[in-house]
């Protein structure tokens, strides 16, 4: 292993860099890589990234840890992308007050919103800790002991870490398939309130029509701010005494626009990336995890559609739920696609053939490294895994019922005393105004039905058998059943955990089925899994060592991340896409409206999209408004709000989306098709400007 890691290093230190594609981490960063940097157009010294006090890092954050933003303006202001802020502007919205519908703006301080659980961080350093970690015995441990041991040693240094500054905490992960880990410090602001979205009809323009698909014209950013402790400047829950947080350093927003050709750079957090992972590994990934869940969502999607276009209250419970998992069943099919249209199984396998010849002419890994123990053991799980897929997308996070059920019996806290054991209970709280009770008993009776037919016999739930037999087959009957007769959906009752009938109450005894099942799919797996990770870790290893005069950066795992590379379109089929999108576009597809409701927008939209002269907001080389553009650097999930810099290191944009013909990028890089497609900060401040009129906004971010 003490190999492995000098391999690493050198291949991270090696030139020259690939351009483009990559997702690199700031604090060593190689030169080789700020040399192509600079070669593209950067200017921008390079401890300008990230060790100078005025550091691009620092006005780059964590967004909720599940999105990236950018400190905008010397009173906290953060821009996101609206699908970050969706939930948040979704819990503020009402029939009476529909925010998402159309759009709000606090004109002071006093109006902007607190948002429950809304977070971001702010990294404060990274460094290599692999060589501690191994002198204390990592490598000695099961990959699912390492897991553990990296959780305890995470916590005791947390400790440390608080002790000298009560505001940080840290977080160790692995790099490189476990090959590596870094620890990062953060430090976290909990106080972030809502200051400004635009409607719906802008922020999501296109809906699941555009998604992932370019050209788009989505408006897609939602701003925030951060408060901050009066005294200290400093992280602080919610009060109503808190104040604008004021950063050390914002990001410089810039009107100049952009051209082909220009250098352009996301800094953010991009969530999971599988580069490394075998072509054995890829074939679970398209018909064992993406197949099952899209199969699944399609089905959820329909009913949770057909029912919030009859009824806004239900679109404000339900559309927050419904963009989270029509996501990633789009991304689903479209890497699925695009796996099958690059014959991406069969390159990888080639590749790993070649790395086979090579541990058999260097001898190492040799007698480590097996490809046909990784192939027989993928076999081995493969139908488990699609059966747990078609489980955890039927039964986890679907309706209400089942995530009661489920509750009961995992990890509620159990009130009463102590020693009266009948006396103890657990219980609901009343969030009767997050779900539909017509909506939640269809999807479910949906979904039972269809993993009825989806699974083996072996994996169902004991009370099917009940279905059958008290049914007569009809799952609807059976959720309606359920939802009348069980305690879990009585509102304000006591659920005593431990009296005579507890495991007779119908919803109690379907939530103990549905977790005897994951038991049963979960059992076999964790000595395969540890199998797996082994071998895949030395697979990446191989790699590593066979292609040490080349660079190699470790896959994405929600650290901060940097991709580099430049403006401008692909062509596919000997079609040019373009590298931008304008208002004339917009307003094409708001024309169509009527029959798509993707493309509906409000009239004064048409009319904002329809000037005649937007003015400092037009582009000044081709004399458009630009709404949407491409580059080629490289993002995935989480990478969703990330700034988009130019050579200056000044805000160009908001990353917001990849483009369809290359959605395997999650697993391999495709540098003819890959794009990033980003909203253009010019659209986004007219938006503010036109629609919004938020001058105090625009005075605060120009403020010189």
């Amino acid at each position: 292993m003490k190999k492995t890691s000098f391999l690493i290093a050198a291949a991270l230190s090696a030139a020259p860099a690939m351009a483009d594609e990559g997702m690199w981490t700031l604090y060593n960063l190689p030169q080789a890589v700020y040399a192509q940097m600079q070669e593209y157009g950067f200017s921008v010294p390079y401890d300008g990234l990230y060790s100078s006090d005025k550091a691009i890092k620092n006005a780059v954050v964590n967004f909720g840890d599940f999105c990236s933003g950018v400190v905008v303006s010397p009173d906290g202001l953060v821009f996101t992308n609206h699908h970050c802020g969706f939930g948040a502007i979704n819990a503020h919205s009402t029939v009476e007050h529909d925010y998402m519908k159309n759009g709000f703006y606090a004109k002071s301080f006093s109006e902007e919103l607190p948002n429950e659980d809304l977070f971001v961080s702010f990294m404060v350093e990274q460094k290599d800790i692999t060589e501690r970690l191994r002198q204390m015995g990592i490598d000695e441990l099961k990959p699912s002991e390492q897991e553990l041991f990296v959780d305890s040693v995470q916590n005791a240094w947390s400790k440390d870490v608080k002790q000298k500054d009560s505001t940080l905490r840290l977080e160790i992960k692995p790099f490189y398939e476990g090959n590596k880990y870094y620890a990062t410090t953060y430090r976290d602001f909990r106080d972030v309130r809502l200051v400004f979205t635009v409607p719906k009809s802008m922020g999501k323009f296109g809906g699941e029509t555009d998604n992932w698909m370019w050209p788009r014209q989505t408006c897609d950013f939602s701003v925030f701010r951060i408060y901050a402790d009066p005294k200290t400047n400093g992280p602080a829950d919610y009060s109503k005494d808190n104040v604008p947080y004021k950063p050390e350093s914002w990001a410089e927003v810039s009107l100049d626009g952009y051209k082909d050709g220009d250098y352009a750079m996301t800094i953010g957090y991009p969530g999971s990336t599988s580069r490394y992972l075998s072509s054995y590994g890829i074939r679970e990934r398209r018909d064992a995890r993406n197949q099952p869940r899209a199969q699944v969502r399609g089905v959820k999607q329909e009913v949770m559609m057909r029912h919030m276009r009859q009824s806004d209250a239900v679109r404000i419970k339900y559309e927050t739920a419904y963009a989270q998992s029509s996501n990633y069943w789009k991304n689903s099919l479209g890497m699925n696609k695009c796996i099958d249209s690059i014959g991406l199984i069969a390159q990888k396998a080639a590749f790993e053939q070649k790395v086979a010849r090579y541990v058999d002419s260097t001898g190492y890994l040799k007698g480590k490294l097996d490809l046909g123990e990784l192939k027989r053991v993928y076999d081995r799980c493969f139908d488990i895994i699609r059966a747990r897929t078609f489980f955890s997308e039927t039964f986890y996070g679907t309706n209400e019922l089942a995530t009661r059920a489920i509750k009961v019996h995992n990890g509620m806290e159990v009130k009463g005393p102590e020693k009266r054991r009948k006396k103890q209970y657990v219980e609901f709280e009343d969030n009767s105004d997050k779900w539909d009770e017509a909506t939640d008993k269809e999807v479910f009776a949906a979904l039972l039905e269809n993993y009825r037919e989806q699974v083996p016999a072996k994996y169902l739930p004991e009370f099917y058998t009940t279905i059958v037999t008290d049914f007569g087959g009809d799952c609807r009957k059976y959720v309606d059943y359920v939802w009348a007769n069980s305690v879990l959906m009585k509102p304000g009752e006591k659920i005593y955990v431990n009296k005579k009938g507890f495991y007779d109450d119908p919803g109690v005894k379907m939530g103990l089925d549905i977790t005897e099942i994951m038991g049963v799919l979960n059992a076999p797996l964790e000595a395969m899994f540890d199998s797996i990770d082994v071998q895949e870790r030395y697979l990446c290893a191989a790699k590593l060592r066979m292609e040490q005069d080349m660079p190699n950066y470790s896959d994405a795992n929600f650290t901060m991340r940097l991709s580099y590379g430049r403006v401008g379109g692909f062509t596919l089929g000997g079609k040019p896409s373009g590298y931008y999108t304008t208002a004339q576009s917009i307003v094409e597809k708001m024309k169509q409206g009527d029959s798509r409701p993707d493309y509906f927008a409000e009239p004064v939209m048409h009319e904002l999209m329809s000037a005649k002269d937007f003015g400092r907001y037009a582009d000044k080389t081709t004399g458009e408004m630009q709404l949407c553009f491409l580059t080629n650097n490289d993002i995935t999930g989480g990478n969703s709000g990330s700034p988009m810099f130019d050579g200056k290191g000044r805000l160009i944009g908001l990353a917001f989306d990849g483009n369809w013909d290359s959605l395997s990028s999650d697993i391999f890089f495709d540098s003819r098709l890959a794009r990033c497609i980003g909203v253009d900060i010019r659209y986004v401040i007219y938006m503010m400007d036109k629609w919004g009129h938020a001058d105090r906004l625009l005075e605060e971010m120009f403020r010189k």
